[in-house]
C-alpha cells in the first residue's frame, strides 16, 4: 500500500510536468504571438533544469524510493526558487503569473504538516519580496517597458486573467484528484483494518476451540464413561425410560465432542496448512463428495475453467466449499438442486454457489459472515453455530481472494469464492497432486 507521502509525490510529480509544459506554452506564445521580447534562452535553461529535476523524482517513484515529507518540501522550495528565477527574468512582481505563487502555497497547506506549510509560504512571500528590489522589466513594442502606458496597463490586466485561471485550474485540478487519492487510500487501508480484525478473530476462535477441547476432553470422557455404566445397570435394575436417558446422555456427550472437533478442525486447522497444487476438479469433487447430499448438487465447469490447477491450502479450502454447500442445501427444500458453477476470467476463478432457498434480507445478508451470526432455526447440529461464511471468508482472504454474497428474499442466494490470478498454477505437479480428503 502506497503512503500518504507517496500519493502526494506522484501528483506532484504529475503536476510538475504539466507546469514545465504550460510555461513554455505561454513563453512562446508571449514573445512570438504577444509581441513582448523576452529572454528565451535563459528561460528555457530554467525549464530544463525542472525538467532534469522531475525526471529525478519520477526515478525516485519507479524505483519505489522511500519518499518522506522532507522529500516534498525540498522539491517545493525548490519550485519556488524556479518560479522566481522565472519571474526575475520576466518583468518581476509586475509579471501577472506571480499568481503561481499561490499555486505552492495551496498544495504546502494540503500535503505538508503545519509547520512546514507555513515555512513554505513564509519562503513564497520572502521570493516574491525579492523581486520588488530587483527584476528585468518586460519590453513592449518599440522599447516601452511593460509596466508603463495604457497599453501595458491592458496587457497587464489581461495577463492577471489569464493567470488567475491558470492558477484556479492547477489548485483545483490537484487538490481534488489528491484528495480522491487519499480516499481511495483510507478506504483500502480500512478495508485492511478489517481484514486483520477478521483474522485476529480468527486466530482468537482458533485457540479458544483448542483451549475448550483441552479443557473439556477429561470431564466430557468422564461423564461418557459415567453414563455407560448408569446405562448397564438401569438396564438390569431400572426401567425403559431411565436406561433411555442414560444412552441419550452418552449420545450428547459424544455431539459435545464432536463439536469441539469440528471447531478444531474449521478454526485450527485452515490457519496451518501448506498450500500445494492441485487439480480445480478435484478440489470441487472433494467438497461435494464430502457431504451428505450428493445427489442434490449439480456442477457446471465454462471451459475456461477445465484443466485448471491451483495452489492453495487443500483441505482447508475443500472443508470451505463444504460449508458453503451445505448451508445452500439446508436453505432449500430437499427435492431443490444446489447449483455449483465454476468460471475463470481475468480477474481470477469464480466459484458460485447458487441455493433456491428463502433468500436473506438487506440486514441479514450484511452481517452473514459475521462469526456466530445464525438464521438456522435449527441449533441441533454443528453447521449452525454460524462459522462458516466467516471462516469461509477468512481462508479466501488469505489467499488473496474475497468473498461475494447475494442474496433476494423468496428467490435464493448465491455464494461466491473468488480466488485471485495468483493462486492458478499451469504445473504439471498437479497431476500427481492427490484429493485434498485423501491424504
Amino acid at each position: 500500500m502506497q503512503s500518504r507521502e507517496s500519493i502526494n509525490f506522484s501528483w506532484i510529480v504529475t503536476l510538475r510536468w504539466g507546469a514545465v509544459v504550460g510555461q513554455a506554452v505561454i513563453i512562446l506564445l508571449v514573445h512570438f504571438v504577444g509581441g513582448i521580447a523576452l529572454p528565451l534562452g535563459a528561460l528555457f535553461a530554467i525549464l530544463a533544469l525542472t525538467l532534469v529535476s522531475n525526471l529525478a523524482c519520477q526515478g525516485m517513484l519507479r524505483r519505489g524510493a522511500p519518499i518522506g515529507e522532507s522529500t516534498i518540501d525540498v522539491v517545493m522550495l525548490l519550485d519556488v526558487l524556479l518560479l522566481t528565477a522565472l519571474l526575475y527574468l520576466t518583468g518581476g512582481p509586475f509579471n501577472p503569473f506571480s499568481f503561481l505563487y499561490l499555486v505552492n502555497a495551496a498544495l504546502g497547506a494540503v500535503v505538508l504538516r503545519p509547520a512546514r506549510a507555513w515555512t513554505l509560504a513564509a519562503f513564497s512571500l520572502s521570493c516574491f519580496a525579492v523581486l520588488f528590489v530587483d527584476h528585468h522589466p518586460l519590453a513592449l513594442g518599440a522599447g516601452e517597458h511593460a509596466h508603463h502606458g495604457e497599453d501595458s496597463m491592458l496587457v497587464h490586466l489581461r495577463g492577471m486573467w489569464v493567470a488567475f485561471g491558470v492558477t484556479a485550474g492547477f489548485i483545483v485540478y490537484f487538490i481534488q484528484r489528491v484528495t480522491r487519492a487519499l480516499a481511495a487510500r483510507d478506504t483500502e487501508l480500512a478495508s485492511a483494518r478489517a481484514r486483520r480484525a477478521r483474522e485476529d478473530r480468527l486466530a482468537s476462535l482458533a485457540t479458544l476451540a483448542a483451549g475448550a477441547a483441552h479443557e473439556l476432553a477429561t470431564p466430557l470422557s468422564t461423564i461418557a464413561v459415567v453414563a455407560r455404566e448408569l446405562e448397564r445397570q438401569l438396564a438390569v435394575n431400572g426401567t425403559p425410560e431411565t436406561a433411555e436417558d442414560a444412552r441419550l446422555i452418552r449420545s450428547q456427550v459424544a455431539r459435545c465432542r464432536d463439536i469441539l472437533d469440528q471447531m478444531s478442525a474449521d478454526a485450527g486447522g485452515s490457519t496451518g496448512e501448506t498450500a500445494a497444487v492441485v487439480d480445480l476438479a478435484t478440489l470441487i469433487e472433494d467438497a461435494v463428495g464430502g457431504t451428505s447430499t450428493r445427489d442434490r448438487i449439480q456442477i457446471r465447469t465454462s471451459p475456461d475453467a477445465s484443466g485448471l490447477a491451483v495452489r492453495v491450502p487443500p483441505r482447508a479450502l475443500a472443508r470451505a466449499i463444504r460449508s458453503v454447500l451445505k448451508n445452500a442445501c439446508e436453505a432449500s427444500s430437499e427435492e431443490t438442486p444446489v447449483t455449483v458453477a465454476v468460471a475463470s476470467d481475468a480477474a481470477g476463478i469464480r466459484i458460485g454457489v447458487r441455493d433456491q432457498g428463502r433468500g436473506m434480507t438487506p440486514d441479514v445478508l450484511a452481517r452473514a459472515d459475521e462469526p456466530f451470526f445464525t438464521t438456522k432455526a435449527d441449533r441441533e447440529s454443528a453447521s449452525g453455530m454460524g462459522l462458516g461464511l466467516f471462516l469461509t471468508r477468512a481462508i479466501l482472504e488469505q489467499l488473496g481472494g474475497r468473498l461475494e454474497l447475494a442474496s433476494t428474499p423468496g428467490a435464493g442466494t448465491t455464494v461466491t469464492l473468488v480466488l485471485p490470478p495468483t493462486v492458478v498454477s499451469t504445473s504439471e505437479d498437479a497431476l500427481a497432486s492427490t484429493a485434498p480428503g485423501s491424504r
